[in-house]
């Protein structure tokens, strides 16, 4: 198999099928794509681990799949959706990378950090994004104006925003629809999202070099852990929220975000926050 920009050719899909629980077709069909962003999404959860434990995020494809499939970690945005792309390259789709603006209900610019993915399907565009997080999709989405699909107990949509292609992913609060991220048209690659990686990583303005983030999106109860802050949201948006005691951690990551420590991390994270005070 020849080289691909996404890494295909190297990355050992059985064994990623097999972490996310897939056992359907190959083919490179709406349905597959559905399926297989639904189970890497509940796969893999969204963290940090790797910063707040001082170490580099590697975006190489052997260290993602050795981290996120042989470790069963999970990761952030780039890891998320570059071992994805590995997966839908190696699968036959026609994919390209996005690269988006983060809003969370702001309209304040900021730069552009987020990775997501543009799959093309039957003469169709859809965006398929397993690295946002807490309130990530659960499916793809048809990139057409005004749509609006119900996911879980969710509801996310899509609307264009002036004349230069902008899109503005959106979610359904109590109080109306929030804007999620901005993106446009560009093509990303790899190499940009190596950019993006080192400054989120380092950056002391960045919301993942101070603390602890680590999320799990489902379709009925979005998991959130801030520093040793745990909230449950249940999507008529009522909230149980809990501080959780340094020694808990290990066994909370595991059982709420499915993320394994090996025996060094835990104590390290243990110990961490046994100096930190609570959140």
């Amino acid at each position: 198999m020849s080289e691909t920009v996404w890494g295909g050719d190297q990355l050992d899909l059985d064994a990623y099928l097999e972490r996310i629980g897939y056992e359907g077709e190959r083919a490179p069909t709406a349905d597959t794509l559905r399926q297989l962003h639904a189970l890497h999404a509940a796969a893999f959860g969204f963290e940090n681990l790797e910063i707040v434990l001082g170490r580099p995020v590697l975006l190489d494809l052997k260290s993602l799949q050795e981290k996120m499939v042989g470790r069963r970690r999970g990761g952030y945005c780039y890891e998320q959706n570059l071992l994805y792309a590995a997966a839908l390259d190696r699968l036959g789709f026609q994919v390209s990378g996005l690269g988006a603006r983060i809003r969370m209900g702001e309209t304040k610019i900021r730069p552009v950090t987020h990775a997501l993915l543009q799959v093309r399907l039957d003469g169709e565009d859809w965006i398929t994004d397993v690295g946002f997080g807490g309130e990530a999709l659960l499916e793809p989405l048809p990139l057409r104006e005004g749509v609006e699909a119900r996911q879980g107990g969710w509801t996310f949509g899509l609307v264009r925003e002036g004349a230069d292609g902008v899109w503005v992913l959106r979610s359904l609060h109590e109080d109306g629809w929030f804007d999620l991220y901005a993106f446009g048209p560009e093509a990303r690659y790899p190499a940009d999202y190596g950019v993006f990686n080192y400054y989120i990583s380092t950056h002391p303005r960045s919301p993942f070099t101070g603390r602890m983030v680590i999320q799990r999106p489902g379709p009925d109860l979005r998991r959130t852990l801030i520093g040793t802050e745990l909230t449950l949201t249940r999507p008529d948006w009522s909230r149980v929220v809990r501080q959780i005691p340094a020694e808990e951690l290990p066994a909370v990551l595991e059982t709420d975000f499915g993320l394994v420590l090996d025996a060094q991390d835990a104590a390290e994270l243990v110990a961490l926050h046994r100096e930190q005070p609570v959140a």
